[in-house]
C-alpha cells in the first residue's frame, strides 16, 4: 500500500511541473508578472492627458492614480491563500481574464468614476496574478538551485516591467490618446489565457479544512486600511481621514494575527514567522522598499524639476539601474550558492548604502558620469537584496503554504513602499520647507505656498516674476537639493540597518537532495495510479 501511494505522490509531483516543461512555464509567468509591473507605472505619464481630457477633481484624480496599487496590496492575501485551496492556476487564469476586461473598461472610459472603477478591478486582477506567479514557481522548480534561476530571471523581469511602464506610456501618448496605455494589455491577455490554459499546471495546497472567509475578508480590510493611511500620510495629510483608517485597519490585523492563532486551519500559518530565515526575509523585503520607494520619486522630481530634464530624459536616465537589477537577477543564483542568503542580503544592502552615499554629490547642475555611476550600484545592490529576501522566504515556507507565504512577500514590498513615501516624503518636507521661509521680498504667505512642494514653490515664483523671483526659484532648488541629500542620508541609515538584520539569514544555502527530473506522466498513468490507491 506505501509503495503504490509513493508512485502516485510521484506522479502528482512531475504533473504539478518538475518535468521538462518548467522552463516553458517561466516564460508564461514571466509574461504575467511583466504585464502587472507595467501597468503599476504605466499611468503615470498619462495623469496630465487624463486630467484634461476628463476634467477628474483633485480627490478623483487622486484615487484614479491609487487605487490600482490600494486594491492590490489588500487583496493579496485572500488570492494567495485562496490560491492554494482552489488551484493556483485556476486564480491566475481568472485573473488574466478580469485584467483583460478591466483594461478595456480602462482604455474607453468617458468620466473619472468608471475609470477608478475599472483600476480598481485591474487591482483585484493584479492581487490575483501576482501571488499566483511566484507560488507556481515555487512548485514547478522543486529544486533549490534551478528556483533560485528561476526566481532571478522572475526579478529580472519585474525590474523591466517597472521602468518600461512610463517609457511605454510616453511613447504611446506621442502616438495615440492616453487610453491606449491600457489597451495594450488586451492583446496580451488574449494569447496569455489560452497558453496559460495549455502549459501552467495546476496545483494546491493542503485542503483540510474550511476556508476562512471571514479572516480574508478582515486580512484585506486591515490592509486597506492601513495602506490607505499610509499613502495619505506620505502626501503629507494629518487628519482624521489619515489617522481613523490607520487605526481601523492596525485593529483589524490584530484581529486577524489572533484568529489565525486559534484556527486549526488557518488562512496563513503564523509559525513560518517563527523561522528565523523567513520573519528575516520579510523584514528585509520591507525594509529595502522602505528606504528606496520614496527616495526613487524624488530623485525622480530631482531629475525633472532641478536638472530640467523631460519625462523621457528622466525614464532613459534611470535605464542603467534597471540594467543593473537585470543583471542582479540573472546572476543572483551563482551568488547566491557561492555566498549565501546572510552574505548575499548584507552586500546588496551595502552596496545600495554606498549607492546613496554617493549620490549626496549631486547639486544644482547635470552630473551625468555620478548619476549613471550611482544608478547602477543602486540598482545591482537593492536586486541583490530583493533575490535573496525572496528566495530565502520562498524556500523557507512549506509547499502547501506557496501562496500564503507569496503573498505574504508581496504584501511586505507593498507595505514597504508605502511607509518609504511616508517616511522619506515627511524628512523631505521637513528639511526642505525651512530654507524658504525667509527669502528677501518674498512674502509670508508665498513662502508658505512655495514651501509645499517645489513645483509649487516654481509656481509662485513665476507669479512673483522680476528678481524676487528669481531668488525665491534659486533658493527652493537650494532647499530641494538640501533635504534631498537629508533623506539620502536618512536612506543609508535604513540600508545599513538591514545589512545588520540580514547577518540572520543561513549561512550557507541549503539545497538538500535535488528533485529528480522527469517527464509529465500521461493521462493513463495518473488513472492508473489513483486507481491502485484506491484499491
Amino acid at each position: 500500500m506505501s509503495g503504490t501511494t509513493t508512485a502516485a505522490a510521484v506522479l502528482r509531483r512531475r504533473a504539478a511541473g518538475a518535468g521538462a516543461n518548467r522552463w516553458v512555464v517561466l516564460v508564461v509567468l514571466c509574461v504575467s508578472l511583466l504585464l502587472v509591473a507595467v501597468d503599476a507605472t504605466v499611468l503615470h505619464v498619462a495623469v496630465p492627458a487624463v486630467t484634461e481630457d476628463l476634467k477628474p477633481g483633485a480627490i478623483e484624480l487622486l484615487w484614479i492614480v491609487d487605487v490600482y496599487p490600494l486594491v492590490c496590496a489588500s487583496l493579496l492575501i485572500l488570492f494567495g491563500t485562496l490560491g492554494d485551496r482552489v488551484g493556483r492556476r485556476r486564480i491566475l487564469l481568472l485573473g488574466y481574464g478580469l485584467f483583460g476586461l478591466a483594461s478595456a473598461l480602462a482604455a474607453f472610459a468617458r468620466d473619472p468614476q468608471v475609470l477608478i472603477l475599472a483600476r480598481a478591478l485591474l487591482g483585484v486582477g493584479g492581487a490575483m496574478i501576482m501571488p499566483a506567479t511566484l507560488s507556481i514557481l515555487r512548485q514547478v522548480f522543486p529544486d533549490r538551485r534551478e528556483r533560485a534561476l528561476a526566481i532571478g530571471v522572475w526579478s529580472a523581469v519585474a525590474a523591466v516591467g517597472a521602468a518600461v511602464g512610463p517609457l511605454l506610456g510616453g511613447f504611446l501618448l506621442e502616438h495615440f490618446w492616453w487610453g491606449s496605455v491600457f489597451l495594450v494589455n488586451i492583446p496580451l491577455m488574449l494569447v496569455s489565457l489560452p497558453v496559460g490554459r495549455l502549459l501552467l499546471p495546476e496545483s494546491k495546497g493542503a485542503s483540510d479544512g474550511p476556508w476562512d472567509v471571514v479572516g480574508a475578508l478582515t486580512a484585506a480590510a486591515g490592509l486597506f486600511g492601513v495602506v490607505f493611511g499610509v499613502k495619505r500620510l506620505g502626501g503629507g495629510e494629518l487628519g482624521v481621514l489619515t489617522l481613523a483608517p490607520l487605526l481601523v485597519g492596525a485593529v483589524l490585523l490584530v484581529v486577524f494575527v489572533r484568529r489565525q492563532r486559534r484556527r486549526a486551519h488557518p488562512l496563513v500559518d503564523l509559525r513560518m514567522f517563527a523561522r528565523p530565515a523567513f520573519s528575516t526575509s520579510v523584514g528585509c523585503i520591507v525594509l529595502a522598499m522602505l528606504a528606496l520607494v520614496g527616495l526613487e520619486l524624488i530623485a525622480a522630481q530631482y531629475l525633472q524639476l532641478v536638472l530640467g530634464l523631460s519625462p523621457l530624459e528622466t525614464g532613459l536616465r534611470l535605464l542603467p539601474l534597471t540594467f543593473a537589477a537585470m543583471a542582479a537577477g540573472l546572476a543572483g543564483a551563482r551568488m547566491l550558492r557561492r555566498f549565501g542568503p546572510r552574505r548575499m542580503v548584507s552586500l546588496g544592502f551595502c552596496l545600495t548604502a554606498v549607492s546613496v552615499l554617493l549620490l549626496t554629490a549631486m547639486g544644482g547642475t547635470d552630473n551625468p558620469s555620478l548619476l549613471v555611476s550611482a544608478f547602477v550600484v543602486l540598482g545591482f545592490g537593492l536586486e541583490t537584496t530583493l533575490f535573496g529576501a525572496y528566495e530565502s522566504m520562498l524556500s523557507e515556507a512549506p509547499p502547501d503554504q506557496a501562496g500564503g507565504a507569496a503573498a505574504v512577500g508581496e504584501t511586505s514590498y507593498q507595505l514597504g513602499a508605502g511607509i518609504g513615501i511616508a517616511l522619506l516624503g515627511s524628512v523631505m518636507n521637513a528639511a526642505y520647507a525651512p530654507g524658504l521661509s525667509h527669502v528677501p521680498g518674498v512674502p509670508s504667505d508665498a513662502s508658505a505656498a512655495a514651501g509645499h512642494s517645489l513645483g509649487e514653490a516654481y509656481d509662485v515664483a513665476g507669479r512673483l516674476g522680476g528678481p524676487v523671483g528669481v531668488a525665491l526659484r534659486r533658493a527652493a532648488q537650494d532647499s530641494f537639493v538640501h533635504g534631498l541629500h537629508v533623506t539620502l542620508l536618512v536612506s543609508a541609515g535604513l540600508l545599513l540597518l538591514g545589512a545588520v538584520m540580514a547577518l540572520r539569514l543561513p549561512r550557507i544555502m541549503q539545497c538538500g537532495e535535488a528533485a529528480p527530473k522527469v517527464e509529465l506522466p500521461a493521462p493513463r498513468e495518473m488513472e492508473m495510479a489513483d486507481s491502485r490507491v484506491s484499491a
